[in-house]
């Protein structure tokens, strides 16, 4: 396939990358600077702003899917807003690019811990991580209304860290996935990566939201 991937330098979006091209498919990386990446079989970088629809659809015209694994950056002062700009113009985008297949990277924020309440209204979640998760479920529930894209949203669980890639995982929806004891269920980011992937070439979840765990 050809796939247009959105923060490949990322922490999700760099074993994504390596994912995509270890399965064959050729990929053009949207990068605002391109120098970043070297250059590898199947890999075309172009240089292009996630914050901008007009850059974005340019790039993505012609592809099978994008991916957008954005992320402004946890030390980032305006990661709420940004976020929610960037998840637009990517959306917009997309939309203006004729790609119907759009796969989003979110967080484990919106996922519901108990009924009627989700991870992020939780008295311990993190505050250093709250902006952003608020934003992520904004943009989640943006993209819920979106009828003109085939899009799949996954969160991660809340462990997801560096690590081996097994190939293994387990598929939730919109509730957090149980952990062993009194461990939350968590993945390495590599395979997290085989899940986006998968359901890149699956489309199992289209216009819905999953989850996945180790």
């Amino acid at each position: 396939m050809k796939i247009a991937l959105i923060g490949a330098t990322g922490f999700v979006g760099t074993p994504v990358l390596s994912e995509l091209l270890s399965r064959g498919h050729k990929v053009t990386v949207l990068a605002r600077n391109p120098g970043k990446l070297a250059a590898q079989p199947g890999l075309t970088v172009v240089a292009a702003d996630a914050l901008d629809a007009t850059q974005v659809a340019k790039a993505a015209a012609g592809h099978d899917a994008v991916i957008s694994a954005y992320n402004p950056g946890w030390g980032e002062p305006k990661i709420h807003d940004l976020h929610l700009q960037a998840s637009k113009a990517i959306v917009d985008g997309v939309k203006q690019s004729g790609v119907k297949r759009l796969l989003v990277v979110g967080g484990a924020g919106s996922l519901y811990v108990a009924p009627g309440l989700q991870l992020v209204d939780t008295p311990e979640f993190p505050a250093e991580y709250k902006q952003a998760a608020l934003a992520a479920r904004e943009a989640l529930n943006q993209i819920k209304l979106e009828t003109s894209l085939d899009w799949s949203f996954v969160s991660p669980p809340i462990g997801l860290a560096p690590g081996e890639r097994t190939g293994k995982y387990r598929l939730g929806a919109d509730d957090l996935l149980p952990g062993q004891g009194d461990k939350p269920a968590g993945i390495s980011v590599a395979d997290l990566a085989v899940a986006i992937v998968d359901e890149i070439e699956q489309a199992r979840h289209v216009r819905r939201r999953f989850t996945v765990a180790n």
